[in-house]
């Protein structure tokens, strides 16, 4: 822990967590350790920890570098799925147990990708939102409910590294310590406030959630991307995205590391016409960029010899409403059916003391706007809540109120 922290830690009355309970333990790297593992789990008792770290922003992909479990009677364990890349028989050990996570739908893709998947999940970060707390970071919630100080000094550190120095160890073992204290205290409130079944549908939705799956043009989503109009400068984009794309994960490295997206939109807004040009723009010299500015040339002039009937539409296929601040241009109509519904989701919000995006996540309400069915009766605006992924507790709150605000426009002639 670093000096400011420790200082920082002072002036508050939450107790640190310094060291785990039953000490640090060592990390799982062998078949023969894993399979001791798997028994030990199996002969524990009640709810499962289960945390994960990766190296976002050092590595290309998702993957884990750390795996941590802790759970009554086994204690915590550690396994660097390096070496044990396979970790299907541990996920079979606590099959039928509750997973109990932070903020579940970062870690499940890369437990998935190890055969790691739960049947039952607690979802803590979703729990502290769903009771409206301030701030659902893991440290700040377990000091806001338990009253302890976790470090929180090496959540961005590069996972991959190895060997892991011991103070990384400790933290990621801390983590997990209690994470299962943290659920029941969570669980109880949930209770009181009437929101656990809420709780427990949301959970079920994320543990029966499918596979993530890469969306068919993943480079429509590089940064600063709303600046680059005409089909020509959008297959620069392209260009300069995949062939970064392509060396980072020859490479194993994260692709922003290569080249940054504000240096790809620059490109395509400059559209360099040489080598020599293309060097002189922000993000092609320095920070090893330089070191491929062959590649990214090669790329470009690909780009520019494209036929017409090569190139990208100019907007994404099947990619939902156009961005809402260009609704009242395009579709006036649809711009006040959004805020009338945002209006009564936000009313409801309050209500029931909860953050708005996690009473009717905004996609959805975006989505019914720029696209209403034809009878704004409660039934069918219920059904249509339903058809794109909202749950029963929150069509049974906004599907009567959104209705009527959507029915109230239409009335007036205004939607």
């Amino acid at each position: 822990m670093s000096a400011a922290e420790a200082d920082e830690l002072s002036g508050s009355d939450a107790v640190p967590l310094l060291e785990p309970r039953e000490g640090l333990p060592n990390v799982t790297t062998t078949p023969e350790d894993l399979s001791d593992v798997v028994t030990r789990l199996r002969a524990g008792s009640g709810p499962v920890a289960v945390d994960a770290e990766r190296a976002s922003g050092y590595r290309y992909g998702q993957r884990a570098f750390l795996v941590q479990l802790r759970r009554a009677g086994t204690g915590t364990v550690l396994i660097d799925p390096v070496p044990l890349p396979d970790l299907g028989a541990v996920s079979d050990a606590i099959a039928s147990q509750e997973w109990v996570l932070h903020a579940a739908a970062q870690d499940l893709p890369c437990l998935a990708d190890l055969g790691m998947r739960p049947s039952v999940l607690f979802d803590t970060e979703l729990a502290g939102r769903l009771l409206n707390l301030p701030r659902v970071g893991l440290g700040p919630l377990v000091e806001n409910v338990l009253g302890y100080a976790l470090e929180k000094g090496h959540s961005a550190a590069d996972w991959s590294t190895r060997p892991l120095p011991e103070p990384w160890l400790r933290y990621a073992a801390l983590d997990v310590e209690v994470l299962v204290e943290l659920r029941d205290e969570l669980a109880g409130r949930l209770a009181l406030a009437g929101k656990l079944d809420w709780a427990l549908e949301e959970f079920a939705a994320i543990a029966a959630a499918p596979p993530h799956t890469v969306r068919p043009e993943p480079w429509r989503r590089t940064s600063g991307m709303h600046r680059v109009r005409g089909r020509r400068p959008q297959s620069l984009v392209r260009a300069l995205w995949e062939a970064r794309d392509e060396l980072a994960e020859q490479r194993d490295i994260a692709p922003g590391r290569l080249l940054t997206d504000a240096a790809i939109v620059e490109a395509a807004l400059a559209a360099p016409r040489s080598r020599s040009a293309l060097d002189r723009l922000p993000g092609f010299h320095g920070r090893g960029a330089e070191r491929f500015l062959e590649h990214w040339w090669r790329a470009l002039e690909a780009a520019y010899q494209l036929p017409e009937d090569e190139l990208p539409i100019a907007a994404a296929p099947n990619e939902g409403p156009p961005p809402t601040r260009a609704w009242a241009e395009r579709d006036p109509a649809a711009a006040a059916r959004l805020v009338a519904a945002r209006t009564a989701v936000a009313a409801l919000a309050d209500e029931h003391d909860l953050p708005s995006e996690n009473l009717l996540a905004p996609d959805l309400v975006r989505r019914l706007c720029w696209e209403p069915p034809d009878r704004l009766t409660e039934d069918v605006v219920a059904e249509e809540l339903a058809s794109m992924g909202a749950r029963t507790w929150q069509v049974r709150i906004t599907g009567g109120p959104v209705a009527r605000a959507l029915n109230r426009l239409r009335t007036r002639g205004e939607a």
